[in-house]
């Protein structure tokens, strides 16, 4: 017989919110489980899977569409994979780009902190930095696009 999972079990072994699992269905990304004679979802080894796979892209960064065509070139193994390429590349130029920004705010922040050598808050280089959102203080006003850091 197989074994099957309540949506509580299959939340637990995955780490994924139950409420996140009845998404995923609703969104496709899961087919829908079978149902017990009460109704209750029921879920297979395939639903494992196929939603540790998700989780894993998540945690990779992936975003929606990308984990759509991923799922959808998982559902086809005798597929090329030059889809999956592109996707992890691209993903890859997203995580260096928010690495730059990142890079670039922790510089503003170490000038920051390193011009700050205590007193009073009224003459505190961090706060009259931060007041200034023109970034004039800023030895590099471009991390003001990190901002949008994800």
């Amino acid at each position: 017989m197989m074994e099957t999972y309540a949506i509580g079990d299959l939340s637990r072994a995955t780490g994924v919110k139950a409420t996140t699992i009845r998404w995923y269905e609703q969104e496709g990304w899961l087919p829908p489980p079978a149902r017990t004679a009460g109704g209750h979802r029921a879920y297979g080894a395939a639903h494992l899977r196929r939603l540790g796979f998700i989780r894993h892209a998540r945690e990779l960064g992936f975003e929606s569409d990308a984990i759509r065509a991923l799922l959808d070139l998982a559902d086809q193994p005798d597929a090329d994979c030059t889809r999956a390429h592109a996707l992890a590349t691209a993903q890859i130029a997203e995580i260096d780009a928010r690495l730059k920004r990142l890079g670039a705010l922790r510089a503003e922040l170490v000038r920051m902190a390193t011009s700050c050598e205590g007193g009073v808050v009224g003459e505190c280089r961090i706060i009259e930095t931060l007041a200034d959102f023109a970034h004039g203080h800023c030895t590099n006003a471009s991390h003001g696009s990190a901002l949008a850091v994800k």
